[in-house]
C-alpha cells in the first residue's frame, strides 16, 4: 500500500469525523474517497474496513457530548441494543447484493429534507414534542431499526438520518439530536464491525492510521458543535445536506445518461 493513499484516506477521515461529530453525514466524504483509492478491492471491503475509522470518531465525538449534553439513558439503551442486529443484518446484505436502486429514493428524501428544513427556519433549535412514554419508545424503535440497518447495507448520510429523526419525530433539538444520534450510530458501527470482522473483510493496515485521524477529527467537530449551538449546528445541517444531495445527483443522474 502506497504511503500517499494512506495520507489521503486519513485527510479524508479527518474531514469526516468533524462532519459527523456536528451534524452526521461524515461518510459522504470518507466513503467515496476510499473506494476512489481503493479501486482494485471489493466494495464490502472498503465499507468494512472504513467502519473501524468510524466507530472511532463517532466514539471520541459522543463522549464529548456526554460530558455537556443530558441524555435519556432509558430511550438510548433500547434503540442502542435494537440498531446493532440491524446494522449487522444490513452488512450482510451488502456483501451479497447491489444497493443501486436506494440511491434515486434518497435523492428524494434529501431533497424534501433541505427544503423543509430551510423554509422552517426554527426546525431543532428547541425541543418541540413531550409523546407518551409508549409512543417514544415507539418511535425509538422505528429509528433504529430502519436507519440501523440501512447504515449496515449503504450507509453514508446515517449521521444526518439520525439527528433528522430524532428532530422531527422525538422533538429534540439539534444539540440533543446529534449527541444521542452520535451513541445510536456508535451501535450501528459496533454491528457492522461484527459482521465485517466475521467475514475478514477489514484491512488493519489502512483502517487504523484512518480511525485515529478520524477521532482527532470527531473529537474538534463534538467541541465546536457544543460551543457554538443550535444555529451553528442547523447552518452545517444545511450544507452537508446539500452536498448529500450532488453525490446523490451524481450516481443517479450522470451516471444514467453519460
Amino acid at each position: 500500500m502506497d504511503s500517499y493513499i494512506i495520507m489521503l484516506l486519513c485527510l479524508a477521515a479527518f474531514a469526516a469525523g468533524f462532519i459527523d461529530a456536528i451534524v452526521g453525514g461524515g461518510g459522504l466524504v470518507q466513503t467515496p474517497m476510499g473506494l476512489i483509492l481503493l479501486p482494485n478491492l471489493p466494495v464490502s471491503t472498503v465499507v468494512g474496513t472504513l467502519k473501524i475509522p468510524a466507530f472511532s470518531g463517532t466514539a471520541f465525538a459522543a463522549f464529548q457530548y456526554l460530558k455537556k449534553v443530558v441524555i435519556q439513558w432509558k430511550l438510548l439503551l433500547i434503540m442502542m441494543c435494537l440498531a446493532v442486529p440491524s446494522a449487522f443484518l444490513g452488512s450482510a446484505l451488502l456483501t451479497l447484493v447491489s444497493n443501486d436502486f436506494m440511491k434515486p429514493l434518497l435523492l428524494v428524501v434529501l431533497s424534501l429534507l433541505f427544503i423543509y428544513t430551510y423554509a422552517k427556519k426554527n426546525f431543532g433549535q428547541h425541543a418541540a414534542k413531550s409523546h407518551s412514554v409508549k409512543t417514544q419508545i415507539f418511535y425509538a424503535v422505528v429509528i433504529s431499526i430502519i436507519i440501523g440497518f440501512y447504515d449496515g447495507f449503504i450507509g453514508p448520510g446515517t449521521g444526518s438520518f439520525f439527528v433528522v429523526a430524532f428532530i422531527t419525530l422525538l422533538g429534540f433539538d439539534f444539540l440533543q439530536a446529534s449527541a444521542n444520534a452520535k451513541m445510536v450510530n456508535l451501535a450501528t458501527n459496533f454491528g457492522s464491525i461484527c459482521l465485517f470482522i466475521s467475514k475478514g473483510k477489514i484491512i488493519w493496515v489502512i483502517a487504523i492510521p484512518m480511525a485515529v485521524s478520524n477521532a482527532f477529527g470527531g473529537w474538534l467537530g463534538a467541541k465546536m458543535a457544543i460551543n457554538k449551538g443550535n444555529g451553528f449546528i442547523r447552518i452545517f445541517f444545511l450544507i452537508v445536506v446539500i452536498g448529500t444531495l450532488i453525490r446523490f445527483a451524481y450516481d443517479v443522474l450522470y451516471k444514467k445518461f453519460f
